[in-house]
């Protein structure tokens, strides 16, 4: 339980910090990666859905055994993302700095996973009865 409470409280804090700056830089997005942001709805969309998803992280972290369930589209989550930006990659449709972030959420999905594994309740029992 300690370790699926390290990685979703360090994903969760990580997504935090990565994602919430984000707000105020939609133009500089637009200047340093052009073209510019044409549809700010999926923009401010994503992020809102992103930062939500790091709250979740946060409380499963708090209580793993309760939110374990929680851990199946955590994981969801951090594959579609790093899915996506590996096929945009490979089909030269993104930059190597957002493929490196994908790469970081698929290690996160990964580590989700373990965390879920780890987390079964036959795992648990046997934890109590020692």
């Amino acid at each position: 339980m300690k370790f699926a409470r390290l990685v979703f409280g360090i994903s969760g804090i990580y997504g935090l910090i990565v994602l919430v700056p984000q707000y105020l830089t939609e133009t500089r997005i637009g200047s340093d990666y052009p073209p510019a942001i044409t549809h700010p709805e999926y923009y401010y969309g994503f992020l809102g859905v992103a930062i939500s998803w790091q709250i979740v992280f946060l409380l499963i972290s708090r209580d793993p055994m309760r939110y374990r369930a929680m851990m199946v589209p955590s994981i969801l989550e951090k594959v579609t993302f790093g899915l996506a930006v590996v096929l945009l990659f490979i089909s030269h449709r993104t930059s190597t700095m957002i493929l490196g972030f994908a790469l970081i959420d698929l290690l996160f999905a990964a580590a989700f996973f373990a965390a879920y594994v780890r987390t079964s309740t036959k795992e648990t029992t046997s934890q109590v009865a020692s």
